[in-house]
């Protein structure tokens, strides 16, 4: 299942809406919807308030696949930003001596099983995996 959705952080309640709908056509826990949506927030919001160079809609594709699920957030006309390969963020730190910013992205890392990167012809393609099982 694929859907376009504007380029503003006011398109989230649509989004979670769409997840929400194609998880619960195949009785997915409400656990996996949590880890899924929360997954999704993060990379759309970064693509929101880092590429402002383009208006593009952003695309969400969400497909099951034997007892996975897998989530691609699409951005069109944009710069290359590798999210797999950014620094781990050190938790053990007390706040004040951390970097700022990092923290969605290892949270994300931490709750899915895969997350892959591509870019082809000024589109990002960010592709997540969560294991049903």
């Amino acid at each position: 299942m694929q859907r376009k959705f504007k380029r503003q952080i006011s398109s989230l309640s649509q989004i979670f809406s769409f997840v929400s709908e194609f998880l619960t056509s195949y009785q997915v826990d409400e656990s996996i919807l949590f880890s899924i949506n929360l997954a999704i927030e993060e990379l759309f919001t970064n693509i929101v308030k880092y590429n402002r160079t383009t208006n593009s809609d952003i695309t969400i594709d969400i497909t099951k696949v034997e007892e996975k699920i897998i989530a691609k957030v699409i951005d069109h006309n944009c710069d290359e930003f590798d999210v797999s390969k950014t620094q781990e963020v050190d938790i053990t730190r007390r706040l004040e001596e951390r970097k700022v910013g990092g923290l969605g992205l290892h949270l994300v890392k931490k709750m899915v099983d895969d997350i892959k990167y591509e870019y082809s012809n000024g589109e990002s393609r960010i592709t997540f995996t969560k294991n049903l099982e």
